[in-house]
C-alpha cells in the first residue's frame, strides 16, 4: 500500500476576519462591518480570557462569527472546539450553513454516542474539525466531549435550562411515570408542611392561589429530613430519567434548595455548580454568544461562571432592530370568544402560522380547536426539531409548540404570523419563589425581558423579515403594553409596541383582519404605517433597569457562596453571603437582600451544627435581619420551627397571616387580569348582585372572600356550614340567614348548629387544622330563644345590612389596589395593600379580632 502523505501545516491568519477571505468555497464576498468589528475586538481583548461573552443582534450573522472563531482557534492553536446549540434542528442548520454559505467543513453530532461514526469522533478528537452539537451532549453524566479546549455556547440565554437540568430533580404530580416518586416524597414532606400546604401539594385543596402557589422548605428543615429524603428518592428513581440528576445531587443535599407547588417538587442548587463538571470547567475558554446577554450578572448566575468578559456591542445597533413586527393585542378590544374566532381567521389568511403556548395542555387545546375548525396540517416541536422542511413546504400549516420560546426559527417566507399565548414570566419553581414570595423582581428583569424578546422574535430573524405577532393571555399582554416597562426595551420594539397598542384599542375583529391584510401585502398602506413606527423609534430611548450595577458587582460572591456550600465550607459560605449583602443597598433590592440575610443565617446555622463556635449567634442575627430587611415577606416570619432562629412574636404571627392574605390577593388579581378591567368588573358585579338576593348570597360570599385574598369555599352536605374564609392561622366560617325576616327568632337548634361549625371544619376541611376558627352569624334577625343564648356565646354576630355595607367598602378598596397592581412580589404595592386592608378592617387578623369581640348573645334579644 502507498504511504500517506504527511499533512502540511498552512499558515493561519492573525485574526478570524482575515481567515474568512481564505475560504475558497464561501458564498459571501466579505463580512459585514459589525462582524469584522466583533472578531477584531475578540483578538485584541479576549483571546486568552477564560470566559467571554459576545452580543450580536438576531439576524446580524452571529452564527458566522461563532464558526469563524471556532475554525480560527482550531487551526491556529490546534484546539478541540465544541460549538453548542440548543436543539438538534439548529445543529443541522448550523452545519448546513457552514458548508453551503461559508465554505467551512464541520462535524455535526446528534443523537446517542453510539450513533457517532468513528471518522466523526476521530476528526474532532484529533482537532481536525469543529464539532457542532447540542447542549445536552456536553451537559450530561457521561459526555463524549469530555475534554474540549474551547466551548462556544450559541444562544447563551437558553443555556440555563440545559445547564441547570443536570443538577435539577423535577418531580411532576401529573406525569404518570413520576406518580410513585411524587407520593413517596410528599409523604416525607408531610410532617414539615402545614395542613393547608400539604393538601395543596397533593392536589386535595383548591384555593385562589393554587396555580401560582410555591413554597420553599427552609434549609434547616431540609437538613433534618435529608436522610429520610435521601433514602426515599434513591429507592424510587432506579430505571427512571430522574436517576441522572439525582446522581449529581445525591451527595449534596446540603447545598440544595427544595421547592414545592401544587404540581411539582423541585430540588436544585440556587446556582448551577458547573465548576463540578470537568468537561465544562476544564476548557481553556468558554465563549457565550447571544442576541440578548442581559445585564446585572444574570449570565454569570445562569452559568455559574464569575467574571465573564463582555465585548462591546457593535456600533449602530442601539437604535435599529431586526426585521419588522406588527403587534396585535386582540383582548384589548375583543371578548374571549371573538379573540378565538379572530385567531382562526388570521390563520386562514396567513397560510403558515406558529403558535407558542406555555404548556402541553394549552397546546393540546389549541390543536383540538384547529382540528375541529380548520383543515391545516399541524406540526409539533418534536417534528420540527428534526427538520422544518415539512412545515415550510406545506402551504397551509400551523406549528404548535409548548413551553419553548427559542431554538426554532422561521425566517424569510417560512412564517408571517406568530401567536404568543399565555407566556409566563417564570419557567421554574425557584424563579417563582424568588419573585412571588421573596419580592426579588429586580433580579429577573433582564431574564424575563430576554425570554419575551426571544418569543416575539421567532419569525423575524433577518433585516428583511416581517411578521405579525398576536399576543394573548394573562401576563404577556400586560407586560408588553405597560408604559412603565416599555422604556426598558430597545427603541425599535418600543415603537412597534406603541403602534400595535394603538391599532388594537377600541377596534373590532374586521379592523384587525383588514390591518393584517395590509401588513401581508406590504404595499403603500403599510409603508405609511411603517414610517410612523420609524418616527416613534427615533423619539424613543432605552433606559437601563434599576440596580443592575449592584447586582453585577455581587454576582461573583454569590458563586463563591454556592461553591462553598457545595463543598461544605460553611464558614466561607457565611463570609461570601456577607460580601453579597455589602453590595445590596438599593431599596428596590430589599427582597433580595432579605433572601441573602436568610442564606447567611442558613450557612451560619450549618456551621454551628458542624461544631464551629459562635455561629449560632450569627445565625440568629442574620435570621432577624432577614425579617427586618423586608417585613412584607410572610415566608421569613415562620423560620423558627426546629431552627435556632428566634420564635416569632404574636404580632409577627399576625403580620404573617396578613401578608399571606396579600400574597393570595396578588394571585386573585393576576387571575382576573391587568390588561383590561372586563373580568375584574364582571366579578365585582357578580358579587354585588349576589349579595342582594338570598338565593345567591352564599356563592357571592365565597367570591367576596376570594376577592379579599382568602381561600374561600362551601360544601353542600349534611350539617355543613355556609361559606368559610381561610388564610394563615385564621378561619372564619359563616352561618347565613339571608332569606330571614328581621322579625324571625333564632331557636336553640340553629344556634347549636352555628356553634358547632368549628368542629365540622376541623373534620371536613383539612386546611383549617391548627387555625383559630370563629363562627359568624350573618342575619337580619334581632332576637333569639332563651335556650339558644348559651350556644351564641361562641358565635359572632354580623347584621346582614352592615355586612353588605362593609362588602361595598371592600369592593372599592380592592378596585383601588387593582388599579395600582402590576405584578406579584412588588413590595411597594404590598405596603400599600397592607395599609388599605388594615385601615378598612379588611385584614384577616383585624376582622377576626373584631368578630371575636361581638358574641351574638350580646346583640340578640332573649325571648322565652
Amino acid at each position: 500500500m502507498a504511504f500517506k502523505k504527511p499533512t502540511t501545516h498552512t499558515a493561519v491568519p492573525d485574526s478570524p476576519d482575515r481567515l474568512f477571505r481564505d475560504l475558497p468555497r464561501r458564498k459571501h464576498a466579505s463580512l459585514f462591518d459589525h462582524q469584522g468589528q466583533v472578531l477584531r475586538n475578540y483578538v485584541a481583548q479576549a483571546v486568552d480570557v477564560p470566559d467571554v461573552a459576545l452580543q450580536l443582534p438576531t439576524g446580524s450573522g452571529k452564527t458566522l462569527v461563532g464558526l469563524l472563531l471556532a475554525e480560527w482557534r482550531r487551526r491556529k492553536f490546534h484546539e478541540r472546539v465544541v460549538y453548542l446549540c440548543p436543539t438538534r434542528q439548529l445543529v443541522n442548520q448550523v452545519a448546513e450553513e457552514a458548508s453551503s454559505k461559508y465554505g467551512l467543513t464541520i462535524e455535526p453530532f446528534t443523537g446517542p454516542i453510539k450513533s457517532y461514526t468513528p471518522e466523526a469522533k476521530t476528526s474532532y478528537q484529533d482537532g481536525e474539525r469543529v464539532a457542532v452539537t447540542t447542549y445536552n451532549s456536553l451537559f450530561n453524566t457521561n459526555p463524549f466531549f469530555e475534554n474540549p479546549d474551547i466551548i462556544i455556547i450559541d444562544d447563551a440565554h437558553a443555556a440555563e435550562n440545559y445547564m441547570a437540568s443536570q443538577w435539577t430533580l423535577r418531580i411532576n404530580r401529573f406525569e404518570p411515570e413520576d406518580e410513585t416518586l411524587f407520593k413517596a416524597v410528599a409523604t416525607v414532606l408531610k410532617p414539615v408542611l402545614s395542613a393547608q400546604n400539604y393538601t395543596r401539594l397533593t392536589g386535595n385543596w383548591h384555593g385562589i392561589d393554587d396555580v401560582s402557589w410555591v413554597d420553599k422548605i427552609p434549609s434547616h428543615i431540609l437538613a433534618e429530613i435529608s436522610s429520610e429524603l435521601h433514602a426515599t428518592i434513591s429507592a424510587n428513581v432506579r430505571g427512571s430519567k430522574h436517576r441522572y440528576p439525582w446522581s449529581m445531587l445525591v451527595n449534596h443535599l446540603h447545598a440544595c434548595q427544595l421547592y414545592v407547588s401544587s404540581s411539582e417538587i423541585m430540588l436544585r442548587p440556587l446556582i448551577p455548580p458547573t465548576w463540578a463538571h470537568d468537561p465544562f470547567i476544564g476548557a481553556r475558554q468558554r465563549i457565550f454568544m447571544s442576541a440578548t446577554l442581559g445585564a446585572g450578572g444574570d449570565l454569570e448566575r445562569l452559568t455559574g461562571r464569575p467574571g465573564i468578559k463582555r465585548l462591546p456591542i457593535p456600533e449602530g445597533w442601539d437604535k435599529q432592530g431586526i426585521g419588522r413586527r406588527f403587534f396585535l393585542f386582540p383582548e384589548k378590544s375583543l371578548t374571549e370568544d371573538k379573540t378565538l374566532q379572530l385567531r382562526r381567521e388570521l390563520i386562514r389568511k396567513a397560510g403558515r402560522s406558529l403558535i407558542l403556548t406555555p404548556n402541553t395542555p394549552d397546546a393540546d387545546a389549541v390543536i383540538e380547536d384547529l382540528e375541529q375548525n380548520l383543515k391545516h396540517a399541524i406540526f409539533t416541536a418534536d417534528e420540527l426539531e428534526i427538520s422544518k422542511a415539512g412545515f415550510t413546504k406545506t402551504e397551509n400549516a400551523v406549528a404548535v409548540i409548548a413551553n419553548r420560546y427559542d431554538g426554532i426559527d422561521f425566517p424569510n417566507d417560512d412564517c408571517r404570523l406568530l401567536f404568543v399565548e399565555g407566556l409566563s414570566s417564570t419557567t421554574n419553581l425557584q424563579e417563582r419563589f424568588l419573585i412571588n414570595r421573596m419580592g426579588a423582581n429586580l433580579l429577573f428583569n433582564e431574564r424575563i425581558q430576554t425570554r419575551v424578546l426571544q418569543a416575539i422574535g421567532r419569525c423575524t430573524r433577518g433585516l428583511n423579515d416581517y411578521s405579525a405577532v398576536v399576543v394573548t393571555g394573562d401576563e404577556l399582554p400586560a407586560y408588553l403594553t405597560d408604559r412603565k416597562r416599555r422604556k426598558y426595551f430597545h427603541p425599535e420594539l418600543q415603537a412597534e409596541l406603541e403602534f400595535g397598542v394603538d391599532q388594537s384599542t377600541k377596534v373590532g375583529s374586521q379592523d384587525f383582519l383588514d390591518n393584517f391584510d395590509s401588513f401581508l401585502e406590504h404595499e403603500e398602506d403599510w409603508e405609511e404605517a411603517n414610517q410612523s413606527i420609524l418616527d416613534m423609534r427615533e423619539a424613543a430611548t432605552q433606559e437601563r433597569f434599576p440596580a443592575m450595577d449592584q447586582l453585577e458587582s455581587i454576582v461573583s460572591h454569590e458563586i463563591v457562596w454556592q461553591t462553598a456550600i457545595w463543598n461544605e465550607d460553611y464558614v466561607k459560605a457565611y463570609d461570601a453571603a456577607r460580601e453579597v449583602l455589602g453590595g445590596l443597598t438599593d431599596p428596590g433590592l430589599r427582597g433580595y437582600r432579605a433572601l441573602w440575610h436568610y442564606l447567611a443565617g442558613s450557612a451560619a446555622e450549618a456551621a454551628a451544627r458542624a461544631g464551629v463556635t459562635g455561629f449560632d449567634a450569627h445565625a440568629r442575627s442574620q435570621y432577624r435581619k432577614a425579617k427586618d430587611a423586608a417585613n412584607r415577606i410572610p415566608w421569613l416570619i415562620g423560620l423558627a420551627r426546629g431552627s435556632i432562629a428566634e420564635e416569632p412574636s404574636p404580632d409577627e404571627v399576625s403580620n404573617r397571616t396578613l401578608l399571606m392574605q396579600v400574597e393570595q390577593l396578588e394571585a386573585q388579581l393576576v387571575r382576573l387580569g391587568t390588561l383590561h378591567n372586563r373580568d375584574f368588573s364582571a366579578r365585582e358585579k357578580q358579587i354585588r348582585d349576589g349579595l342582594k338576593e338570598g338565593t345567591s348570597f352564599e356563592q357571592a360570599q365565597v367570591l367576596l372572600g376570594e376577592h379579599l385574598g382568602f381561600n374561600a369555599g362551601k360544601m353542600e352536605t349534611d350539617a355543613s356550614p355556609d361559606p368559610w374564609w381561610i388564610v394563615g392561622d385564621i378561619t372564619i366560617v359563616f352561618e347565613d340567614h339571608a332569606d330571614a325576616k328581621d322579625t324571625s327568632i333564632i331557636d336553640a337548634k340553629k344556634a347549636r348548629q352555628a356553634a358547632s361549625h368549628p368542629d365540622w371544619m376541623r373534620v371536613h376541611v383539612p386546611a383549617s387544622a391548627g387555625t383559630q376558627i370563629q363562627s359568624v352569624l350573618v342575619t337580619p334577625v334581632k332576637k333569639a330563644k332563651e335556650g339558644a343564648i348559651p350556644s351564641l356565646v361562641r358565635v359572632a354576630h354580623w347584621d346582614i345590612e352592615d355586612f353588605r355595607q362593609w362588602s361595598e367598602i371592600a369592593l372599592g378598596i380592592i378596585r383601588e389596589l387593582h388599579r395600582e397592581f402590576q405584578e406579584p412580589g412588588d413590595l411597594v404595592w404590598r405596603d400599600r395593600a397592607v395599609q388599605a386592608l388594615t385601615e378598612n378592617r379588611l385584614d384577616a387578623p383585624g376582622l377576626f379580632a373584631w368578630l371575636v369581640a361581638r358574641p351574638a348573645k350580646n346583640y340578640l334579644g332573649s325571648v322565652p
